[in-house]
């Protein structure tokens, strides 16, 4: 351990470890504290663990389907148990090479929970940490409502999921955002009867209409049940699973499972990090940041799921980035632009989006143009019998600035990139539907959706 470093961040996941390898690459002494695994709960026991398992029931749900594609399976089955052998297998890969970078670049990694003290030092054990400069990093863990506290295996969270070994018939899920609609189609393709309870009007709330209205559609056709507008109100544990007390349109309704699933977002992992007694302000569960990302207490920063920012493992490498290099004076003080990062959904179809949706836009007084390209109509599409999906360009009419993209189809957190690139750029609808793209290609969709919005579309 050095005498001194000059920044020490709190957390190895992937706003942290980012964090760190910036600030080693710009010729920092630092160290990383970790309780846990490095990678952090995207890498142990969330993004990674869990694509690992929606890739494992895409390829049976694919298979499935395979003789209209003049695939004929046999005697079609899987085993559930090694499908999260492969998923924790999968994190272990990504905690290994975690670990390997921190070697890499020289960063110290000192195991243990760090916390600040009275006179805003970190403090490890017992140990004090010198350090110039504290980034915290650590951050958050599964919300839950009043009685649906996680009691396996009856009521569990995404995180007891993620080891469970076995299927139950059937599933309620309570939440119907991101994790809600991925663990939906995970369950729905290995054949569990799944209901979906969303106390919103639609599945992934704050998603463009177009494309939740899509993703409902698609779920309904694959027999998941859908409850938007419902919320819950109570839980009975049973011998057998449980019984979900829900209330629509005034009336209390019952919703029989084997097991409830709480997916009703995050919190950040505030409490057991001295905030209040070293002085750094918080509000409404979250801290409170400058465009340098420093707290009340301008030693100690501040930077993803902790602070308000969209909880996304992307958000917080980038925030880790913009940190350190406002320390070091490589880049103007300035948060990042929440229009400008794209959100992915790893269901199927899956849903990726950026910027403003239609409705959004017109809120704050666009004069908006609308281009849309069903996936129908895309050769890729067609050839992979993948043809439930669109692609939205909400736009401005004048000037051409694209204010939001939204997808839902095969690929669509790939090609978002193209979108996030070119608003990045300031590029125009003109500049995206002018680019020539390969073909045939699900991206062709977003080149597409562009052409429709100037009414130059002609494959559509």
């Amino acid at each position: 351990m050095a005498d001194r470093y000059d920044l020490v961040v709190v957390g190895g996941g992937p706003g942290g470890y980012t964090a760190a390898i910036r600030a080693a690459q710009l010729g920092m002494q630092t160290a990383v504290v970790e309780r846990d695994r490095l990678g952090g709960v995207c890498g142990n026991w969330g993004c990674i663990p869990s694509k690992a398992i929606i890739r494992s029931a895409d390829v049976y749900d694919r298979a499935k389907r395979g003789e209209k594609l003049g695939i004929v399976a046999g005697s079609l089955s899987f085993d559930y148990a090694k499908i999260v052998a492969h998923s924790r297998g999968a994190a272990d890969r990504v905690a290994r090479g975690v670990k390997s970078l921190m070697k890499k670049n020289a960063i110290t990694v000192i195991a243990g929970e760090g916390r600040l003290n009275a006179r805003g030092q970190l403090v490890v054990g017992t140990d004090v940490v010198d350090a110039e400069r504290i980034l915290l990093a650590t951050g958050s863990g599964e919300r839950v409502l009043p009685g649906l506290e996680p009691a396996p295996p009856q009521v569990v969270t995404s995180r007891e999921l993620l080891e469970e070994t076995t299927l139950p018939g059937s599933v309620v899920i309570v939440g119907g955002g991101a994790i809600g609609v991925e663990f939906g189609y995970v369950f729905s393709s290995l054949g569990v009867k799944v209901t979906i309870v969303e106390l919103e009007a639609q599945l992934l709330p704050g998603t463009d209409e177009t494309i939740a209205k899509e993703l409902e559609r698609v779920f309904s056709r694959r027999g998941i049940e859908i409850r938007t507008k419902t919320g819950y109100r109570s839980i009975d544990k049973t011998s057998d699973g449980v019984v979900l007390h829900v209330e629509k349109d005034g009336q209390v309704e019952e919703i029989r499972a084997e097991r409830c699933v709480v997916a009703v977002g995050r919190r950040a992992r505030v409490e057991e990090l001295g905030l209040t007694g070293a002085g750094v302000s918080t509000e409404r569960g979250l801290i409170t940041i400058n465009d340098r990302f420093e707290t009340s207490v301008p030693h100690v920063l501040a930077i993803g799921d902790l602070v308000d920012s969209p909880q996304l493992a992307h958000v917080a490498a980038a925030e880790g980035i913009a940190a350190v290099e406002i320390v070091a004076g490589r880049r103007p003080p300035g948060r990042l632009d929440p229009l400008r990062i794209p959100g992915c959904v790893y269901c199927h179809p899956e849903v990726a989006t950026i910027g403003l949706s239609e409705a959004a836009a017109r809120e704050r007084g666009y004069d908006v143009k609308v281009g849309t390209f069903p996936y129908r109509a895309l050769g890729r599409a067609v050839a992979s019998d993948e043809m439930e999906g669109v692609v939205k360009l909400v736009t401005e009419a004048r000037y051409g600035e694209i204010l939001g993209c939204h997808v839902i189809g095969g690929s669509a957190t790939d090609i978002i990139a193209e979108a996030a690139m070119t608003m990045g750029l300031e590029g125009t609808v003109w500049d995206l539907g002018g680019t020539v793209h390969a073909h045939p290609t699900f991206a062709e969709g977003v080149m597409e959706a562009a052409l429709a919005a100037t009414g130059e579309g002609v494959n559509a």
